[in-house]
């Protein structure tokens, strides 16, 4: 969405200075509980529409006198709804399953400001599966560069210190180094937004720099959670939401699902190479991990999810969020019916 677009949608004339920036915007916002000001709904997915590529630009071949009939030009397959990759190297392993999806440039095209969502929930070293795997976030920065675009950065919300957690996952010093940056977010990066679709809660603070990138990508770790039995992409979501996110955690499942009909990643990394099967989210000790040694990458959370429950010996429907989900049409989670393509590295 277009700044200008985005300020309009405050619907308040007293709006009108921050039409040169959105982050001004995000000041002007007064949080107090009786004057707090809730932004008009608008849909998340902040990609904004590609350059028609050369498949869907193609004029068609005239037909009459003198002329040929078009020839019979083979329609290419769709992409599969997952893609589903094992091997030793985390990194291959992200790069065969996006290739396989149609390759980081049916998402990121040249110029793109591209936002990633791993999470960082505390200040854990990989190797305990409380954290996104680093050589996976290191892979995903390149390959954004790599597909053109102009800007990656990368935040969560973690319980602890930020910047200590940042840096004990081993994110941090992974997404500098392959070019991007980090960001410590603050109370001046949320401002409350519209939920037109839920069904308790109808706003929420979400952080703005995830619907200001053009591209959005979750990148969850798959772990087991006290209250919600698993964590993977819809539960990541909370590292977006500001005020007091234990509210969230009475009537989880209505809530998550609400979380989920208003924000929908234009691309979804679940990292498996590592998962925490036992003591989650924050862990306990390296007998509670499991290399699965997989990654799962699609566009629909709830899909995702669902193909993650198998990697932990559940089923979807043991989780009442992604029933949940189902139910109200934010995804498929009858994996009979997706087309899943499954490969090794």
């Amino acid at each position: 969405m277009e700044r200008r677009e985005f300020c309009r949608l405050l619907g308040c004339t007293a709006f009108a200075v921050c039409a040169g920036s959105l982050t001004g915007c995000a000041r002007l916002l007064d949080w107090s509980e009786s004057q707090r000001t809730t932004l008009q709904a608008r849909e998340f997915r902040p990609g904004k529409p590609a350059a028609a590529s050369s498949e869907s630009s193609a004029t068609t071949t005239p037909v009459g006198p003198g002329s040929q009939p078009a020839t019979d030009t083979p329609t290419p397959a769709p992409p599969p709804d997952l893609a589903v990759w094992r091997g030793d190297d985390p990194a291959a392993n992200v790069r065969a399953a996006i290739e396989a999806l149609g390759g980081m440039e049916r998402f990121v095209k040249r110029g793109a400001r591209v936002a990633l969502k791993p999470n960082i929930l505390t200040a854990r070293a990989p190797q305990y599966a409380v954290t996104t795997n680093p050589a996976v976030m290191a892979t995903l920065v390149k390959m954004a560069y790599e597909a053109g675009a102009a800007d990656v950065v990368a935040f969560d919300r973690p319980t602890s210190t930020a910047r200590n957690a940042y840096e004990v996952s081993g994110i941090a010093a992974a997404v500098e180094g392959a070019g991007g940056r980090m960001k410590v977010l603050t109370d001046r990066d949320f401002e409350r937004i519209a939920i037109p679709e839920g069904k308790v809660l109808d706003s929420w603070p979400f952080a703005v720099p995830a619907f200001d990138a053009d591209v959005f990508i979750n990148v969850p770790i798959a772990k087991t959670h006290g209250l919600a039995g698993l964590t993977m992409s819809m539960k990541n979501l909370m590292g977006i939401l500001g005020g007091t996110r234990g509210f969230i955690h009475q009537n989880f499942t209505q809530k998550i699902v609400d979380v989920n009909s208003l924000v929908k990643p234009n691309l979804v990394v679940l990292d498996a190479y590592r998962i925490l099967t036992a003591n989650g989210p924050s862990g306990g000790d390296l007998a509670d991990v499991k290399k699965a040694r997989t990654v799962v990458v699609g566009t629909n959370q709830a899909s995702v999810d669902a193909y993650g429950t198998g990697l932990f010996g559940m089923k979807p429907t043991d989780l009442a969020y992604l029933r949940r989900a189902a139910e109200q049409g934010l995804g498929t989670i009858d994996l009979s019916k997706l087309d899943i393509a499954e490969g090794s590295s």
